[in-house]
């Protein structure tokens, strides 16, 4: 069955749900986890979006963002790469860390914002990896954490959503915590991860029955007009002019762009160019010549680098931009 585009619309509350390839870990220790956590916080920054909830379990993470200028798609792009690259140098593996398509679910912020902020802050604790929701208000690998005012992620402003508890933050703080508590009776809410609520409409014409979207939790008016807006919304990944595609690897392996056209033989730059001449030429039908104008090589260099590319990618499939 053909998977459904994904609703990519920057402004969007979106709960991102990622989750290791065969249900495998993907954050083996609390070094990890700082990694991670570094890593998002430098991608919340430089593109703007906003980070509400998250939380980091073993096998798993879940994210409720709300990108302002950067599409998810290309947040996603980095933030996956960039971390199963890490993950595999450090661990000595290769292949695949995350099954292949993480799930986003487009939210409608006014009626499921604190629900979800609620049910993956509380994911720690359903997972057994606290007791309690004090051991919970420590538990550093969550935005609950953040909120209770004992840690910090940068991308995450706690005081947008204590101010919806109210306006002095010791009382709202403490009238959050008492809706998180609420919560745990409430059991897994598989309706606010497309497990059980049937809450969109899909309409052939207008006045046609509801039927089934699971990309989409909100009601039938406003799944009806976010149809209406993606139709016009922008194709993302429909053609990438080589520049773009330089500029996208450079962030994928957080080097300079602009260094990659110097001829120097540091690893992280040597490596850096054979990714691009690689999928450059085998991946998006650029020319030998074009790759090495674009980077300033010779075209025998382009040759060899291809291969050694070929090995990295082989090694680590998500080193793609079009993952």
């Amino acid at each position: 069955m053909p998977r459904h585009a994904r609703i990519d619309i920057p402004g969007l509350l979106q709960h991102v749900i990622v989750r290791g390839i065969e249900r495998s870990d993907i954050f083996l220790d609390d070094d990890d986890r700082h990694l991670f956590h570094d890593r998002l916080a430098k991608l919340l920054f430089e593109t703007g979006t906003d980070c509400l909830a998250w939380a980091l379990m073993n096998n798993h993470f879940h994210l409720l963002l709300r990108p302002r200028q950067a599409m998810l798609a290309s947040f996603m792009r980095r933030i996956l790469t960039g971390y199963a690259v890490v993950f595999n140098l450090r661990h000595q593996r290769s292949g695949h860390l995350f099954q292949n398509r993480y799930k986003s679910i487009v939210c409608q912020e006014d009626l499921y914002l604190l629900e979800l902020v609620r049910y993956i802050h509380l994911n720690p604790l359903r997972a057994g990896l606290v007791k309690s929701v004090k051991e919970l208000d420590a538990y550093p690998w969550s935005g609950h954490h953040v909120i209770m005012g004992k840690g910090k992620l940068d991308g995450q402003n706690p005081d947008e959503i204590l101010s919806l508890f109210g306006r002095n933050r010791a009382n709202a703080r403490r009238a959050y915590r008492e809706f998180v508590v609420d919560g745990i009776k409430k059991g897994r809410r598989d309706e606010l991860v497309g497990g059980g609520l049937r809450r969109s409409a899909i309409r052939a014409e207008p006045g046609d029955c509801q039927a089934h979207d699971a990309r989409i939790l909100g009601s039938g008016e406003f799944i009806e007009g976010l149809w209406k807006e993606a139709v016009g919304a922008p194709a993302i990944g429909a053609g990438i002019a080589l520049t773009e595609l330089i500029h996208r690897i450079a962030d994928l392996l957080g080097v300079e762009a602009i260094l990659l056209q110097q001829r120097s033989k540091k690893a992280d730059l040597a490596g850096a160019r054979a990714v691009i001449c690689y999928l450059a030429t085998h991946r998006y039908g650029f020319s030998g010549v074009e790759v090495a104008t674009a980077l300033n090589m010779t075209r025998s260099g382009v040759s060899v680098a291809i291969r050694r590319g070929a090995e990295t990618v082989r090694r680590t499939p998500e080193l793609s931009p079009e993952s």
